[in-house]
């Protein structure tokens, strides 16, 4: 055991008491002594409460139920959020296609209209057909089959060079 002795020697002011450090309670001059004394904890053991541990076991299962529980929330959160722009972004999509869709119905309107295509023919030099060069095709009064072309009256001439 060791013994620390000191003396604080004690400092008076001229001043009021109330500007004044607050007076101690042993008289000016005599020492202050602190005593330490080393502990040795080496042979201490200690003692398992059961129901502590219980308390623990049981804190940190319904700590982990509870972080699986908030793990879950939050996927489905950022799940939703997610489905929710792919939804949005096929919007989109669907309403290009609807605008492709409809310029091309109206550029195939406007190619199949029957005074532009006659009017094409004529400037390429073509006629309207004479009486029996048109061949319409015989279809069955049923509907179920559809019918062959024929060929009757057609003639191949060949061209000297």
């Amino acid at each position: 055991m060791s013994i620390w002795v000191t003396a604080l020697p004690q400092v008076f002011t001229g001043r009021a008491e109330e500007e004044q450090q607050p007076v101690r309670k042993y008289m000016p001059g005599a020492p202050e002594i602190y005593l330490s004394k080393a502990i040795d904890n080496t042979r201490v053991v200690r003692v398992m409460d059961k129901g502590q541990r219980r308390e623990m076991v049981l804190f940190t299962f319904v700590m982990s139920v509870l972080f699986v529980l908030v793990m879950m929330y939050l996927w489905q959160h950022f799940a939703a959020i997610e489905y929710g722009y792919k939804i949005e972004a096929l919007r989109n999509q669907r309403d290009k296609v609807t605008d492709v869709y409809r310029t091309l119905k109206l550029e195939e309107a406007t190619l199949e209209d029957p005074e532009r295509i006659d009017a094409l023919a004529k400037g390429m030099g073509l006629q309207t057909p004479q009486v029996g060069q048109v061949q319409r095709l015989d279809s069955t009064p049923d509907g179920a089959t559809t019918a062959m072309a024929q060929m009757s009256g057609i003639s191949v001439v060949s061209v000297p060079d």
